[in-house]
């Protein structure tokens, strides 16, 4: 998402508290919430408004909901996609949406400076980490110059901390 595409919300400190719980528990109910916001900020509101608020965020773009496994089950790698200027034009769009569209693909970026596609993908084995890559080699790889792999071997952290979330109501993004 771009700067142009940001979400238009003008975050209150209870959408902001109510972001941080969410990220420290993504199952808490609306009852939950209200409940937490009165005895740990002692702020009063309703169920009904907590909900409205998940709701208005939700649907303005504030945050994302995704299904993200327990990252014990797949196995996670870096990918660093440089590209072949010499076919670049005609095969640019396929390869990006092969990527994009790849149901391994958990993140998808560019980067700066030396431009490049990147993704941080998932796979159930090695072998099939290894599969998709031949795979697309096969389609794309007249695009690609150098498809860099890193293997992610122990996945340290996996979460969003609830602290980073206060600077949406300061102001500091």
């Amino acid at each position: 998402m771009s700067s142009s595409d940001a979400p238009e919300w003008d975050f209150k400190e209870r959408d902001v508290l109510v972001l941080q719980e969410l990220s420290r528990d993504p199952q808490l109910s609306s009852r939950d919430l209200a409940r937490i916001l009165e005895e740990k900020y002692e702020i009063e509101v309703s169920h009904v408004t907590v909900s409205e608020s998940i709701r208005g965020m939700r649907e303005e773009g504030v945050f994302r909901e995704a299904v993200i496994p327990n990252e014990e089950y797949f196995q996670f790698a870096l990918f660093e996609f440089k590209f072949n200027p010499e076919h670049f034009a005609s095969g640019w769009r396929p390869a990006m949406e092969f990527i994009r569209d790849s149901p391994n693909t958990l993140f998808y970026f560019l980067s700066d400076g030396e431009y490049q596609w990147k993704s941080v993908m998932m796979f159930p084995t090695r072998d099939a980490q290894s599969q998709w890559i031949h795979e697309f080699y096969k389609r794309h790889g007249e695009v690609v110059n150098n498809l860099r792999n890193s293997v992610m071997t122990n996945v340290l952290k996996f979460r969003t901390d609830p602290e980073i979330l206060a600077s949406l109501h300061e102001g500091e993004q």
